[in-house]
């Protein structure tokens, strides 16, 4: 697993996977702007990688983002129209950065979103929460209006819904939330970690080409007119039939076989799993364990065998200790 360096967000990669942590848990995760531009950059950087297949997002603590921090808002409050304008436009454009991102994201709502908050999971493809979760678009209650995040509102709740929740400033439920379409799935807290890693999964196993583009199709669709539509999905679906992917994904499917980047996917956490009980090995004394687990050579080309797990070794300082 890797780490980016921030101050209040944190983004790990393990297993082709990106989870983005909002953390900042004394203020429930709110979000002034020095977080808002940290946020951005991660999503660029998750963009821009080419090993990520899968964005989640999360909070740290009891919150998943509770909108806006107070102390930012106090700060604002004196801005001129001027500067008020050029913080917004940074929360719009990291809104639509992360509702056009190609890849898939997952908000793993582990607790309360309020405001921006529920922004943020409006602008994701698939949401769970935890069933004690709370949710807010109550920014009419201090003469404010949901005006960045109302693009993606809307289009995951309804007109019918945004109207009623936006003028009431009301709380929502996670049972409510999943009813009126913000979430896709709610679950007890406990079981809340499993069943995204299960959706992740499920996302790995599809061919990254062919998400993009069914991202894509959901984007511009629902605009056109038939004859338009027509043309366009006619080739969508031809380029991909005569794409690398799309021609490994037909000869996977008629040989009976999983398709190289599950199978890939798969490899790749399973030797992750080899390497984290090796670790376990070694800091225990059992350094023939080790050893036998560190040569296992899994199927794909990252980590076959001893000398590609050498940056590993150096990482853990294994290589510090000979291993027979």
């Amino acid at each position: 697993m890797t780490a980016e360096e921030y101050k209040t967000i944190k983004l790990y990669v393990k297993n082709r996977v990106a989870r983005l942590v909002f953390d900042r848990p004394h203020v429930h995760n709110a979000f002034d702007a020095g977080m808002l531009s940290e946020i951005s950059g991660a999503v660029t950087k998750v963009k821009e990688d080419s090993s990520v297949r899968v964005l989640v997002l999360t909070g740290n603590g009891k919150s998943f983002c509770s909108g806006a921090d107070l102390k930012w808002m106090r700060e604002i409050v004196d801005y001129t129209f001027e500067q008020n304008l050029e913080e917004t436009r940074h929360l719009a454009e990291l809104m639509y950065s992360l509702y056009m991102l190609p890849k898939p994201t997952v908000a793993m709502v582990n607790g309360s979103a309020i405001g921006g908050g529920t922004g943020f999971i409006s602008a994701c493809d698939i949401a769970v929460a935890s069933e004690d979760a709370k949710f807010g678009l109550s920014e009419v209650k201090i003469g404010l209006v949901p005006a960045p995040i109302s693009p993606y509102v809307i289009r995951k709740i309804g007109e019918s819904k945004a109207r009623e929740y936006f003028l009431t400033g009301r709380r929502i439920t996670a049972r409510k939330a999943m009813e009126i379409g913000l979430l896709s799935e709610v679950v007890p807290k406990e079981e809340l970690g499993s069943r995204v890693d299960e959706i992740v999964n499920q996302l790995l196993s599809s061919g990254p080409e062919a998400i993009a583009n069914c991202k894509e199709l959901i984007l511009k669709v629902p605009h056109m007119g038939f004859d338009e539509a027509k043309e366009f999905t006619a080739r969508m679906i031809a380029n991909l039939r005569v794409s690398e992917e799309g021609q490994e994904g037909t000869a996977a499917f008629l040989e009976k076989r999983k398709p190289s980047w599950a199978a890939d996917a798969e490899a790749e956490a399973a030797a992750t799993e080899y390497y984290n009980q090796a670790t376990v090995a070694y800091q225990a004394g059992d350094y023939q364990k080790a050893a036998d687990l560190l040569d296992w050579k899994p199927s794909y080309d990252l980590a076959a065998g001893v000398e590609a797990s050498i940056p590993w070794l150096q990482e853990r300082g294994i290589l510090d200790h000979q291993l027979q």
